[in-house]
């Protein structure tokens, strides 16, 4: 009797048989003696870097005009970005609740960006008359997806009395909010971004991404679900990633209508994933001024290479499908030029090689020097690792305030 192949598999699957076999490995599962895939990547890396020539990018591409090359440049992201989520007329804010904060105040809102969903937003609101400078505040990616906008802003005070009637919201926020302290403690040196931005005198806003926060799953923040539940959108024609910008995109234009901000000083700040966030939606809106990127910045020779021990290289969270093919991660940030930009990266940082960090610089200081705006790039090496510290967080606000 022939015993079917995907019997075969799932015997292999149980503990101990591929102990016993011969390619058994640490991941308990068989091996084969030939192979094309290792550290998550292919054999043939290195042959991929060396055949990514860049030809949009501006120096490489034979456009001269720098106006028309960041057309050109803009649209082929966008093109490589899919399809955009249909918009959904207008806004239609709702106001959850509000809380009154020392010298602000916090807004818990809900926004229509698509006439698919709405999206779960903090705005906080400085005390006094407007109109203010406003910060589009990106929060980071860290595995971390149960918490998203609470990252960058502190939730609100679960309500006592509810909480002592085991209601199920006040539960949430209490938890919530333990999660979201631990997390900023952890990477923040305890001190959340939004709120001490707004502390000094700006607006401050902050959504969850798609698949974090009040937009993830249903069944639990699964970080193992994440790939996946990615491939499945692709096959609606859909990345995930740029639903995650083009959502930032409109943030943006929401936060130029609001009649407290003046919408000719609106910025943006990341840390990790929203730093790249921030870098990118500087590139695509025009209703950025000016931007902060902390710890995410790198070129693809270093990023997708086996000389470094990674075993996870961004994936799905920074993919536009076909766009390394003409521009790497510093040319597109160069479409922010000639903005105001300031990027910071640590020497210790394990994620973002320090050589690869540095060529990008690189690539970008010759850009923002041909179109004399030498000193409106700033990039910066911080004796830190992958974090946004309060001293990193002081050096935004003081960049902030020379630029909005």
């Amino acid at each position: 009797m022939r015993i079917p192949l995907i019997v075969i598999s799932l015997l292999l699957s149980l503990p101990g048989i591929a102990q016993k076999y011969p390619g058994g490995n640490m991941y308990n599962v068989p091996t084969r003696q030939k192979y094309e895939f290792m550290r998550n990547l292919p054999v043939y890396a290195d042959s991929l870097l060396e055949d990514l020539k860049y030809p949009l990018a501006w120096g490489n591409s034979d456009i001269t005009d720098f106006d028309e090359w960041r057309r050109v440049a803009r649209q082929k992201v966008f093109d490589c970005m899919l399809m955009p989520p249909p918009p959904p007329g207008d806004f239609g804010v709702t106001v959850i609740r509000e809380e009154q904060r020392d010298g602000y105040k916090a807004r818990q809102i809900e926004i229509r960006l698509s006439r698919y969903y709405t999206v779960p937003a903090i705005i906080l609101i400085p005390d006094g008359k407007g109109p203010f400078p406003a910060i589009n505040c990106l929060h980071d990616h860290g595995g971390h997806l149960f918490i998203g906008k609470e990252k960058m802003i502190r939730p609100f005070e679960p309500d006592p009395d509810s909480l002592e009637c085991n209601n199920p919201v006040a539960l949430e926020d209490s938890v919530v909010l333990e999660d979201a302290e631990k997390w900023v403690e952890e990477l923040y040196e305890g001190q959340f971004v939004g709120d001490y931005l707004a502390q000094k005198g700006y607006v401050v806003f902050s959504s969850d991404a798609p698949l974090w926060g009040e937009r993830g799953q249903k069944e639990g923040a699964l970080r193992s679900k994440f790939d996946m539940i990615c491939g499945n959108m692709m096959m609606y024609g859909i990345d995930l990633s740029a639903y995650m910008t083009y959502d930032d995109i409109a943030c943006t234009d929401y936060i130029a209508t609001l009649p407290y901000v003046d919408p000719k000083r609106i910025g943006c700040v990341g840390f990790s994933m929203g730093g790249y966030r921030s870098w990118l939606l500087a590139a695509l809106s025009d209703k950025i001024k000016t931007a902060v990127s902390i710890c995410w910045m790198v070129t693809t020779q270093e990023q997708m290479s086996f000389k470094y021990s990674r075993t996870e290289n961004g994936g799905f969270a920074n993919c536009f499908p076909g766009l390394r093919r003409w521009l790497d991660y510093p040319h597109i940030a160069s479409l922010a030029c000639p903005k105001p930009m300031l990027f910071i990266s640590g020497t210790k940082d394990k994620l973002f090689p320090l050589n690869g960090a540095n060529r990008a610089f690189s690539i970008m200081h010759k850009v923002w020097d041909s179109q004399g705006a030498v000193n409106n790039l700033q990039t910066e090496m911080w004796d830190i690792p992958h974090s946004f510290g309060k001293p990193v967080q002081r050096r935004a606000l003081e960049f902030f305030k020379d630029h909005l």
